[in-house]
């Protein structure tokens, strides 16, 4: 990153609305809140107060992050969104890869009013998930070779994220991904599910996996054509931050 560029923020962000509406917005496994901050900051310049915090186990080490259960993500997500929903009249849920799959869950097991999947990888590819219980003990922490799956070469460049991915935390992954498969019928809030169309992390056909099997009346397919997993900071970002404000905007009370 040249010293003209500003400084990426990882951190956390509130970010003002008109008091109305309000949207959690969830990063990746091994991200951090930078990942959807664009997104947060479209939407509080449409009226809605974004909120991305960390996800549990993030913001520190890889090793911290190896020893928190997959279900910290989910309940510290849950009761984020419940504080929203005691404050706000309308509450959302906008959610990146991991992010994505808390957001499916919530969206099935709590009251919201719509929800945005990005990249959520719905299933690996065996035989990963039959390996992981075995590996995560023998090789505890997997290098990251290219940085994170951007296609924008100045974006990954600039982008925080752990250099190295707890196989742990990916085994915790893969069970919240059973999960969420079991509750996408139950997901009957307004979806829009997005991916990008070269996510080599996680298929673009989960995204149509996922449109198919939810209860949803209203519900979104949209493919990011020059992006791959991380859509927001990627090349399709700009267009992506404008169908999450529209789409929701459309369910705002």
């Amino acid at each position: 990153m040249s010293s003209t560029e500003p400084a990426v923020d990882p951190g956390p962000f509130d970010l003002p609305g008109d008091g109305r509406a309000a949207a959690l917005c969830l990063h990746g496994l091994t991200g951090t809140p930078y990942e959807v901050r664009s997104l947060g900051e479209a939407l509080s310049a449409a009226g809605v107060r974004a909120v991305g915090p960390w996800m549990d186990g993030h913001g520190g080490s890889p090793e911290d992050l190896a020893r928190v259960p997959g279900e910290a993500w989910v309940e510290g997500a849950r009761r984020r969104l419940r504080t929203l929903r005691s404050e706000h009249e309308t509450v959302f849920v906008v959610g990146l890869s991991m992010g994505g799959l808390v957001t499916l869950l919530l969206a099935a097991e709590e009251e919201v009013d719509a929800a945005v999947s990005i990249g959520a990888p719905l299933a690996f590819r065996q035989p990963l998930p039959l390996l992981l219980p075995v590996l995560r003990h023998v090789v505890p922490f997997v290098r990251k070779k290219v940085g994170s799956d951007i296609r924008d070469p100045v974006a990954r460049a600039r982008h925080p994220s752990m250099p190295v991915m707890p196989l742990a935390a990916v085994h915790q992954l893969v069970r919240l991904q059973r999960r969420v498969r079991t509750a996408l019928p139950r997901v009957e809030a307004p979806l829009l599910v997005a991916h990008g169309a070269h996510d080599s992390t996680a298929h673009p056909g989960d995204a149509e996996r996922i449109v198919a099997a939810v209860g949803s009346g209203v519900r979104k397919h949209l493919v990011l054509e020059d992006s791959a997993h991380v859509v927001p900071v990627d090349h399709g970002g700009p267009r992506l931050a404008r169908e999450v404000v529209g789409f929701l905007g459309d369910h705002a009370v």
